[in-house]
């Protein structure tokens, strides 16, 4: 009986790794695409069979990258993108860390905390399309088009919930005699908050952060409806590579790296906090 069940395992395994290799497949092969584009100059891009894979399909070739990073469109998007990421991310942080504090720690007797837990969330159900007009008019009014600080107003509007969602849950998990030990030395409840629970937040402060800030980074609808030139991000850069020739593959893939890798570089140098972040409270002894 022994032997059928490990072969059984075995069998299980086998699947499940064949599972994960086809997951992996699909959503690495379009960043392997991308990167095959950026190498190969117009003519391989519309003769090149299969996956195009260099010096094996086509002879590669940097003439591309020199192009476009060169080019002063692609540093001002990047530069855009991560002021308004960072700013987005930062104010969401700075209003959202506070109120989901609040929610976690206090009880409100006419909004219940769990309406308002349940509000920040709708925040998220709430398509974004359905602003846009309004958000566009707003800005107008105010003279902010086409700036950093309305792209970082807008995202940090539709960001904040997963702020308050994430770190109201951590705090729930933190504690609590902690802060009411501060309490009793002499802190008040701002005092306790700062002092006791942010510090132990701290992983999971900078895993929502790095969250938040990929998800503005990423962020096209609001990008390409409130800017025109001045603070044009990187999606937007990218979708520029249509033009009334057609789609330029191998520009759309140079822009499309170097949207990937600021983003991975970034989580790979704060994997630790990620991990702890977000695993924090999972296990309770």
């Amino acid at each position: 009986m022994a032997e059928p069940a490990r072969r059984g395992a075995s069998l299980a395994d086998g699947l499940a790794s064949l599972a994960a290799v086809c997951v992996a497949f699909v959503f690495l092969f379009p960043i392997y695409w991308a990167f095959s584009q950026s190498l190969r100059n117009p003519l391989d891009t519309f003769t090149v069979a299969g996956f195009g894979i260099p010096w094996v399909n086509f002879t590669p070739t940097l003439a591309n990258w020199i192009d476009q990073v060169g080019t002063p469109e692609t540093l001002r998007s990047l530069t855009n993108s991560t002021i308004v990421s960072i700013g987005a991310a930062a104010l969401a942080l700075l209003l959202g860390t506070p109120a989901a504090y609040a929610v976690a720690r206090f009880r409100f007797a006419r909004w219940k905390n769990r309406d308002i837990t349940i509000w920040f969330l709708s925040q998220r159900v709430l398509p974004p399309v359905a602003t846009v007009v309004p958000f566009y008019l707003v800005m107008r009014a105010l003279g902010l088009l086409d700036t950093h600080l309305a792209l970082i107003l807008v995202n940090a509007t539709f960001v904040m919930p997963f702020v308050v969602v994430i770190l109201r849950q951590t705090f729930l998990d933190l504690p609590l005699e902690l802060e009411e030990a501060a309490l009793v030395d002499g802190a008040s409840h701002w005092g306790a908050f700062w002092r006791v629970a942010l510090p132990l937040a701290a992983p999971t402060l900078a895993a929502t952060g790095l969250i938040v800030f990929a998800f503005t980074w990423n962020e096209f609808l609001f990008a390409v409806a409130l800017s025109s030139r001045n603070a044009i991000t990187v999606p937007v850069h990218i979708a520029g590579a249509v033009d009334t020739r057609g789609v330029q593959f191998w520009f759309m893939g140079v822009r499309a790296m170097t949207a990937i890798v600021p983003p991975v570089l970034i989580a790979l140098l704060a994997q630790r906090y990620i991990v702890r972040g977000l695993t924090l409270g999972a296990v309770k002894g």
